[in-house]
């Protein structure tokens, strides 16, 4: 199975992110795609919170979702729109996954579980819990690439979501992301690539790129791996669409060559002296 990668440089202005990620459908879908995989804040790169705050809103009312779902049933394609930030119905935000389907229907949705709240030693600070509300649970989908664990980037950092997605029969787990240029660098491929060992799953990485016009940086590298750790594509630092085959056979050839996932137990105590 065909799926493609959408790496962006997303910017302040979300008509604009549309227009590239709808784009992006049509492009996928003519290269054989079945599936397109976007980043972390597809719809909004914008660290300025009192002019972010205009550009987000209720789902229903989200001007990007209702484009990408249009573009997903004009084009009959599967889309993983890595993450849109979203005015929550009480008021709070939230930074929200979608698997759309062929139609343009929304089968899963997802809110990140670990906010990010560091201070870099370049002088760069985040605050993710200023602004938005943590998720509650986890999400497995089926989808015609095979069954799809969601997360959004941040998340790469806590094996225990990765194992209960796996544990749910996740085959393949999704990392949508818009990592920083120095993380990026030091942890995002030795992260993924242990991801996708630890659970025998191919791990689709689809992200952010370049400077935006926030100012911000971000790494790019969108992955695919395979479940032996193999990176299957690196999109380095261009913007762009990316492909590779999901296969599998693989994924069985690998899980019956290390069959750790059958070997899990649970940790009932740890003992400290």
């Amino acid at each position: 199975m065909r799926i493609a990668l959408f790496q962006m440089t997303g910017g302040i202005d979300p008509t604009a992110n549309a227009a590239t990620i709808v784009q992006a459908v049509a492009d996928a879908k003519a290269d054989g795609a079945v599936m397109l995989f976007t980043p972390e804040v597809s719809g909004l790169v914008d660290r300025d919170r009192a002019r972010a705050a205009a550009n987000i809103h209720a789902e229903d009312d989200d001007a990007v979702l209702a484009a990408v779902r249009a573009a997903a049933a004009k084009h009959a394609l599967w889309v993983h729109l890595g993450s849109l930030l979203i005015r929550r119905e009480d008021g709070k935000l939230a930074n929200r996954g979608f698997v759309i389907d062929d139609s343009g229907a929304i089968r899963a949705r997802y809110d990140k579980l670990h906010l990010f709240d560091v201070d870099l030693p370049t002088g760069e600070s985040w605050r993710e819990s200023a602004s938005y509300t943590a998720g509650e649970g986890a999400v497995v989908v089926d989808t015609p690439a095979g069954a799809l664990g969601v997360s959004i980037c941040y998340d790469l950092r806590f094996p225990d979501l990765y194992r209960a997605l796996t544990d749910a029969g996740a085959t393949i787990l999704a990392v949508p992301a818009a990592f920083t240029r120095p993380t990026g660098s030091a942890h995002w491929h030795v992260l993924l690539r242990a991801r996708a060992i630890e659970g025998a799953a191919f791990v689709v990485a689809a992200a952010q790129t370049g400077v935006h016009a926030d100012g911000r940086a971000t790494f790019g590298h969108s992955l695919v791996i395979d479940p032996w750790g193999e990176v299957l594509l690196d999109m380095g630092e261009a913007p762009g669409l990316g492909f590779a085959g999901i296969d599998p056979a693989r994924q069985a050839d690998v899980r019956e060559r290390i069959p750790a996932l059958r070997h899990r137990r649970a940790i009932p105590s740890v003992e400290r002296r």
